[in-house]
């Protein structure tokens, strides 16, 4: 189907609504959000899979995305009323029958030349409310299809392609707001959070994440985040990066939504002196009003890429004997981050990788990190470059984009993760639109001998790592968990596979033909239980892996939405 069309007679007013939404992780028979809730849980009720009988699990179906436009396929599917919904690289959606695979329809944005993606033409999901499926594309547009037929109801576009902006995540909604990210930090945009009518795409309000420029709502300013030249020298808060690019959680218990930022522009530090607020943190903001209501951040003064842009996800546990609303965050600075998330206070931070050499440690009174010495890279001298450093976690993350999931039947986080460093310097830079902005070179490097994936099941309580996996090749999958006692999560060596969620015993694994860097869902239909995941190799690692691209030099590229569940009888 061509873009471009417009149809403004929907079929059917009616589906899913915010409350829909809002209960998506008590209706186990649907998929109807980005994380399986709006608190991005990842966590399902259903138990008919479970660790006794997931070994027998088998294809249903496949349904490939065909084309010659393969990639990185980091879509989570929704499932809605017998239909799946998934979007795929260069900005496609597609509708697939549930129960067979049958394509229903498909729709491929018209992209322009010279989009600036910084990592793979990925896409990682759509919206789904009333009649409409809603997603981002690579020149920052934000589009509303109808869900029965694939036509567009709105398309809007959120910022300027040619400046570097993009956007790669799933949109979040929260009463009857579509509320979405921006991505292009690596050349010197503002972040951005910005709701929109989801009905006709008319924006409500935004909010920039980086300290000096100003917000809006209906159309008049709402006051400027945070205090000008508070933080960042100069004009540099005008080109100052804080990508919000994975989207964000919402809390109804505390009525905020949660939204990571990402690394400051440029990355050569020496240039922006300051915390370079607020990048590289967590923000929570009123949906009512797009009020930053309090932040935390992660790595001030970003010298690494290190980013913070990871989900925030809500969970409840008792700390100390007391009862309390609690949210985590596994950062690409290596370090797993408890938070009050009623006001934002540093509970505990604990390290979920081998080895962080930038930081020795999170200081709990302050929550600032404790910079190791000679851990930053140096300042260039005149147009020589800097110092070169050793880091690890590398630029890539000890966690990136790839989202975890927590079990309410454990009390555990599963984090996939991977161990490795880099080589890092700085270069001088000066900003220009539309080109990388960073001022910084990089050479990945392998840290230990058996592994470089790894995911790991945290203790939000102690911090502690219960138990691990180790995988050759990086892990770069979602993960989800359920109460069958299981976890999933693919490799990309192109298994998906299953593991005891209290153990971490694998149970089960099934090769799809590609690499697997979607994130598995499951629904229950017809009375059985069902699991689907993407799978398609791709994504940042094949860009910019160094070394570490000896692990999956072999891997095929591929497109394919991959169905599994119990034999019948």
């Amino acid at each position: 189907m061509a873009a471009g069309l417009i149809t403004s007679a929907p079929l059917k007013a009616a589906g899913p609504t915010s409350q829909d939404l809002l209960n998506d992780a008590a209706t186990p028979g649907d998929v109807l959000t980005y994380g399986m809730g709006p608190q991005a849980q990842r966590f399902s009720t259903l138990a008919k899979v479970n660790v006794d009988n997931v070994k027998n699990m088998v294809p249903a179906f496949a349904a490939s995305l065909g084309g010659e436009k393969q990639r990185g396929q980091e879509s989570q599917p929704l499932v809605y009323d017998g239909t799946i919904y998934v979007t795929g690289s260069y900005s496609r959606v597609f509708a697939f029958d549930a129960r067979t695979g049958e394509k229903k329809w498909e729709y491929t944005a018209r992209l322009p030349d010279g989009i600036m993606p910084c990592c793979d033409v990925v896409n990682r999901g759509a919206a789904i409310h009333g009649d409409k499926i809603i997603f981002a594309t690579l020149d920052a547009h934000l589009i509303a299809l109808n869900r029965h037929t694939g036509k567009v109801i709105w398309n809007k576009t959120t910022s300027d392609y040619q400046a570097g902006y993009s956007a790669t995540a799933a949109p979040l909604i929260v009463k009857d707001m579509v509320i979405t990210g921006n991505s292009g930090g690596e050349f010197g945009i503002i972040g951005e959070v910005q709701a929109r009518n989801v009905d006709t795409g008319e924006l409500i309000w935004s909010r920039p994440t980086i300290e000096g420029n100003m917000g809006t709502l209906k159309g008049q300013p709402n006051g400027m985040t945070g205090k000008l030249n508070a933080s960042w020298p100069g004009d540099m808060y005008k080109t100052g990066g804080g990508a919000t690019w994975l989207g964000g959680t919402y809390d109804p218990e505390t009525n905020l939504i949660f939204f990571g930022t990402g690394n400051p522009g440029p990355w050569n530090s020496h240039l922006r002196p300051g915390d370079n607020l607020y990048t590289s943190s967590t923000l929570a903001i009123d949906p009512d009003t797009g009020v930053i209501k309090w932040h935390y951040q992660t790595t001030p003064h970003d010298g690494w890429d290190f980013d913070g842009v990871n989900e925030f996800i809500p969970f409840d546990a008792t700390i100390n004997g007391k009862a309390m609303k609690l949210g985590a965050k596994a950062d690409r600075n290596g370090y797993f981050y408890v938070l009050d998330r009623t006001n934002g206070k540093l509970i505990n931070a604990s390290k979920f990788v081998m080895q962080t050499t930038w930081a020795n440690g999170i200081n709990l009174k302050t929550g600032r990190p404790n910079y190791t010495e000679d851990g930053r890279p140096g300042a260039p001298s005149g147009t020589e470059k800097g110092k070169v450093v050793f880091s690890s976690p590398s630029f890539l993350g000890g966690k990136n984009w790839m989202p975890m999931a927590y079990s309410k039947d454990t009390g555990l986080f599963y984090v996939p993760s991977n161990d490795w460093g880099m080589d890092i310097w700085n270069e001088p830079i000066a900003y220009k639109k539309g080109s990388a902005y960073l001022g910084a070179g990089f050479t990945i490097k392998p840290i230990a001998e058996d592994h470089i994936g790894a995911l790991r099941a945290m203790d939000p309580t102690t911090g502690k790592i219960v138990w691990e996996y180790k995988n050759k090749a990086p892990l770069w999958g979602g993960v989800l968990t359920t109460a069958g006692n299981l976890v999933f999560t693919g490799t990309p060596e192109g298994y998906l596979k299953a593991f005891n969620a209290k153990t971490g015993e694998e149970l089960w694994k099934f090769q799809t033909g590609s690499g697997v860097v979607g994130s598995p869902i499951t629904w229950e239909q017809d009375g059985e239980q069902y699991v689907a995941v993407m799978s398609g190799w791709g994504g940042a690692v094949p860009l910019w892996g160094g070394e570490v691209a000896k692990t999956f030099k072999e891997i095929s590229q591929g497109g394919s939405l991959w169905v599994f569940k119990l034999p019948k009888g």
